[in-house]
């Protein structure tokens, strides 16, 4: 794991990425290393955590034997070794070391980029300078674990694993792109291939982007896409498909052994190749199905003494330590937790516009930074459970059938309209407080998904509007004072025929899988200088569970069937079985509480004042609103805030 940047210039001064990599020095305290062609005016540069090869040898950036490539890598090949031996096998070669990097630059040089990454297994972002073609190439992990921003300046073409490297780059001053921010106030995100800044962009997962000198002539009118337009000097191109992997559809003829069997046997691989490192590696533990199953497995293939971590909360409904613990008491692990309030939670919020360069606002951030930090104490390396709900059914929102969808929809719109406002009118805290009595289900965060299906029903109940209903946030219109806005399109292709359940799935791992969960755990990660896996996405596990039937994912109306029946072999299903919470934090009560002060400088007048793109009456009615507890407005009030906080870290107009 570590952080890349670089710079091609337009001018003939002499470049210097060295101030670029250095602003990651977070991603790669152990090392760093620069390369520059002043004749070419590319700079390349890095910063490194040693994970495999600790010694100088695997030290970049990196040039290949016959000095054709220069390689900056950020990533982890966990088949590097068996690319070896293919390597090895027309002859032998004089290795300078044992590191994955110089894997992929003989790789590279035998093959090309687009054959060796088709070869690997692993997650990366990588730069390749070709000094004979004189063409850059960026690539970027098949589910897009592994960030990579690019984008054009005064004065050049650079790169970097975060936004904060880009702004070290000569003559940066790239501002807010307010298009964008509809995005952002849309999903607490932005999503790829898009960024915040003007000119700056996000290459998407499993793509090759080349750039020739033209390219540098400036920024083309839309983001690279290997789908769309090629503007001159440039070329994107698929070396991997989620939407062809997806187009393809479920083994018909899958039995359920068939279906288990092959789960394990991939999973486990996965997790036995991920396990691997000159460092110490543990594994990230909630107690839940995906990261019991993950350590699970990972305590069979491995004989070395397993540590698991994991972060409680004081508070009712949201603390799932004590599963975790039991699970770990099961299974022998060394584990390690942490219980934390609303001063931790204090403690951390100054740091995060700093840690997300980028506007994000999915508040599990908090405790995920709170964890990275725990578990860095004693491993420099964790797995992690992610992409369970995505791969497995295991989202609420997919588990209700599209036939009770269309029931509900056979309601004329006006009496399903006023049954949504009905349960929307009562406060979420209210439904809480409900959860448990008589003929009330005893379900975790019930009012927050009671008001998701207020307003479900209050729109059209197409695939797509429920969709959007239970993930997009500022229901109706967005707070701002322009009506600019870009639309993107969360439709899968046309030619796709799937139940309700796997295009909701294909979507999650399209945009919110990559631009929310695996963007939170990498950038909280990386900040304590601690790399994550998550051997779910494998793209071997990935195309497994895509060809795996809806009837091994989801069975008598719960999700992840397959996932828990091998985790039931290793682990009692009494531990596990419980309502889903997810990671979450008591946000919503604090912001009323101990967090309104802070909160209150970020959204009184004045301070909104100082974005003039944002609509501050109605971000000030919701804060009325949230703090009269009538409503509960803290996924869209978390994004506003945190977007003032990034901007005035940063700042950005």
């Amino acid at each position: 794991m570590c952080g890349i940047a670089g710079f091609w210039s337009t001018t003939d001064q002499a470049v210097d990425a060295k101030p670029m990599a250095d602003a990651l020095l977070h991603r790669g305290p152990d090392a760093g290393g620069a390369w520059s062609d002043e004749a070419a005016g590319i700079a390349l540069a890095h910063r490194r955590l040693a994970i495999i090869d600790l010694s100088p040898a695997g030290a970049q950036p990196m040039t290949s034997p016959e000095g054709r490539y220069v390689i900056v890598y950020n990533g982890e090949i966990y088949n590097h070794l068996d690319l070896r031996a293919e390597l090895e096998s027309t002859g032998p070669i004089a290795w300078n070391g044992h590191s994955d990097t110089e894997t992929l630059v003989h790789g590279i040089a035998r093959w090309g980029l687009d054959a060796t990454l088709k070869r690997a297994v692993g997650m990366f972002a990588i730069a390749v300078w070709d000094r004979q073609d004189r063409t850059l190439s960026l690539a970027r992990d098949r589910m897009g674990e592994k960030p990579l921003f690019y984008g054009w300046g005064k004065t050049g073409l650079m790169f970097g694993s975060e936004l904060k490297a880009l702004r070290q780059a000569p003559g940066f001053d790239n501002p807010v792109n307010p298009d964008v921010l509809s995005l952002y106030l849309r999903f607490n995100y932005v999503p790829s291939p898009w960024s915040i800044l003007h000119g700056i962009f996000k290459l998407e997962p499993g793509v090759i982007a080349t750039f020739d000198r033209s390219a540098l002539e400036g920024p083309p009118a839309a983001p690279l896409t290997a789908d769309g337009p090629q503007p001159r000097g440039m070329i994107c191109r698929r070396y991997w498909s989620l939407d062809a992997i997806v187009a393809k559809g479920a083994d018909a003829g899958m039995t359920e052994a068939d279906a288990l069997s092959g789960l394990e046997q991939r999973l486990t691989e996965a997790v036995r190749q991920q396990a691997i490192a000159d460092v110490p590696v543990g594994a990230f533990l909630s107690g839940g199905v995906d990261s019991s199953a993950i350590v699970a497995l990972m305590r069979n293939v491995t004989n070395a003494e397993v540590k698991t971590f994991t972060i409680g909360f004081a508070e009712t409904g949201f603390d799932e330590a004590p599963h975790a613990r039991a699970v770990a008491e099961h299974l022998g692990t060394d584990h390690h937790e942490m219980y934390v309030d609303a001063e931790d939670v204090r403690a951390v919020i100054p740091d995060l516009a700093r840690i997300y360069d980028e506007p994000f606002a999915d508040s599990s951030q908090i405790p995920t930074v709170l964890l990275s930090r725990l578990t860095r104490r004693s491993v420099t390396v964790a797995l992690s459970g992610d992409a369970g709900d995505e791969l497995f059914c295991g989202y609420n929102r997919y588990l209700v059938s599209r036939g009770t969808w269309d029931g509900i929809a056979r309601i004329p719109a006006p009496v399903r309209g006023g049954i949504g406002k009905a349960l929307t009118s009562v406060s979420p805290s209210t439904w809480d407080k409900l959860a448990g009595v008589p003929l009330v289900p005893k379900i975790s965060m019930l009012g927050d998904k009671v008001h998701k299906l207020g307003r479900m029903l209050q729109n059209p109940l197409s695939t797509a509007d429920i969709y959007r209903a239970s993930s997009e946030e500022w229901a109706g219109r967005l707070p701002l004072s322009s009506t600019r806005r870009l639309q993107a399109g969360i439709d899968p292709p046309a030619t796709l025929r799937n139940t309700a359940q796997e295009q909701m799935m294909h979507w999650d791992m399209q945009s919110y899988l990559p631009n929310d969960i695996l963007t939170k755990v990498d950038r909280a990660a990386m900040s304590a200088s601690l790399e994550t896996r998550v051997p779910l996405l494998d793209h071997r596990v990935v195309e497994q569970a895509w060809r795996t039937p809806l009837q091994f994912k989801m069975r008598d109306g719960q999700g992840k069937w397959a996932l828990r029946q091998i985790l039931y072999r290793y682990v009692p299903k009494a531990l596990i079985e419980r309502p889903k919470a997810g990671f979450a934090i008591p946000i919503g009560a604090w912001l009323r509480g101990p967090l309104r002060d802070w909160a209150e400088g970020l959204l009184s007048e004045a301070a909104l004042a100082e974005q003039p793109a944002l609509d501050a009456p109605a971000i000030r009615g919701a804060w009325a609103q949230h703090l009269a507890g009538t409503h509960d407005r803290t996924a869209s009030l978390w994004g506003v805030l945190m977007f003032q906080a990034w901007s005035r870290e940063w700042g950005a107009r």
